[in-house]
């Protein structure tokens, strides 16, 4: 059975993962028979955000305990595991990515990455195995890998920041997917566009397909 990592980043779409992107995720590996290793860092949340009102809140959280929530306990500090462990990677979106795996909400195109985030990354992409990037995600990726195509749909604002970085962007529709063969890449744009579940959901599957079609064929880079 395929072993998928599925980093998350914290539990609730304004300071976290985006809860519906993670468990479709989850879903999706489910469906296609495979296994979900969740991960994320054991930090302290960049922020943490009410989610009725939209405004911060003076609290402290962290962000491998909150994804714990998503993955109903069975997660694991990305410190620990090991690219060698698994056969693809899967990064579901919300601003958790652009917060607590990176800063490319407050950086833009001059953004950092978490290091053990970027140790998974390359040790993944090193490796020739595939990634699956959702939502707000690329923007890693593309800071990650110079060349990658991606899409996270049509935001002109976001798109350029990305291609800044050296990424070629695509736009995309909410239920469709961007294939970079050569570097083994395939992303949607989910909830950057919405607006349901169910539209989510189409795209999440069918890149989560196309990751787990990479791992079983083996395709070369």
């Amino acid at each position: 059975m395929a072993k998928i990592g599925v980093l998350l980043s914290g539990c609730g779409y304004l300071d976290g993962a985006e809860i519906h992107e993670a468990v479709l995720t989850l879903l999706a590996v489910h469906e296609a028979g495979a296994e979900a290793v969740c991960m994320a860092p054991d930090i302290e949340q960049s922020k943490v955000v009410n989610h009725i009102t939209g405004e911060d809140m003076p609290e402290k959280r962290n962000v491998l305990v909150e994804a714990a929530r998503i993955a109903r306990g069975e997660i694991r500090d990305i410190a620990d595991v090991k690219g060698g462990e698994l056969d693809a990677f899967v990064m579901p979106g919300g601003y958790g990515a652009a917060l607590n795996l990176s800063d490319f909400a407050v950086a833009g195109p001059d953004m950092k990455v978490h290091p053990e985030v970027e140790r998974m990354i390359s040790e993944i992409h090193n490796a020739g195995k595939p990634i699956g990037t959702i939502c707000i995600s690329p923007a890693i990726v593309a800071k990650l890998i110079p060349g990658v195509k991606l899409t996270i749909g049509d935001d002109e604002g976001t798109s350029q920041a990305l291609e800044k970085m050296g990424c070629k962007h695509e736009n995309c529709v909410v239920t469709g997917i961007v294939v970079d063969d050569e570097h083994r890449v395939v992303s949607t744009p989910a909830y950057m566009l919405g607006p349901w579940v169910n539209d989510v959901w189409q795209g999440i599957r069918g890149c989560v397909r196309e990751v787990l079609q990479r791992v079983n064929t083996g395709a070369a880079p």
